[in-house]
């Protein structure tokens, strides 16, 4: 069975589960779904922008999430992942992206790979902080280019988000859209030109 290679399983509850690497919580509020503003690449290139003040510019910083598809519906916060050498040396790092107003809230792997997620108040965003050769950046991308031009998906996502919204108590927001996600990333990965790959449906 051909499997592309940024597939990864579908783990039911997995945000749920990493609760447990939290560290600190974020400055505001996510806040609720609301339409596409035009105004969100700018906050982006304010966060990108704080980020290269911090480290210098030859850290790649990458707008990724709903925020970064035009005509999605989203929840007000700038999703942004960056690269850095080493993700464990963390004092070459996170106290310069702390001086400019970041903050630690998580501090956990994704798909093997360690993470860091770190929050800012203004504007409301995540950052996330990855080693280069990890594999969820790269997810990152793939999934939001497919979403810019599918509007299918991006019509079948919004639909997940809203219910989610109502999910049943205990059900954390991005469990509850997870298998929505997954579904995407299956026909993303099928239509890739550059890799082969087989259906593998969700349990």
């Amino acid at each position: 069975m051909a499997t592309h290679p940024l597939w990864q399983p579908f783990a039911v509850g997995s945000n749920a589960a990493r609760q447990s690497q939290r560290v600190a919580f974020r400055q505001v509020d996510p806040g609720p779904l609301q339409t596409y503003d035009s105004r969100w690449p700018d906050a982006f290139a304010r966060v990108r922008d704080l980020v290269v003040h911090a480290l210098g510019p030859d850290h790649p910083v990458a707008h990724v999430g709903s925020t970064a598809v035009p005509g999605t519906v989203a929840k007000p916060v700038i999703d942004a992942d960056l690269l850095v050498p080493d993700l464990l040396d963390e004092r070459a790092w996170l106290p310069k992206l702390e001086a400019v107003g970041f903050r630690l809230v998580f501090r956990d792997a994704v798909a093997g790979d360690p993470h860091r997620q770190l929050t800012l108040g203004d504007p409301n965003a995540n950052l996330h902080v990855w080693q280069p050769e990890a594999v969820e950046p790269q997810r990152h991308r793939l999934f939001v280019e497919w979403l810019r031009r599918h509007s299918e998906d991006r019509q079948a996502y919004a639909d997940a988000k809203a219910k989610a919204v109502h999910a049943e108590a205990g059900v954390r927001y991005n469990d509850a859209k997870a298998s929505v996600v997954y579904d995407i990333y299956e026909r993303a990965f099928a239509a890739d030109p550059h890799h082969a790959h087989d259906a593998h449906p969700r349990p």
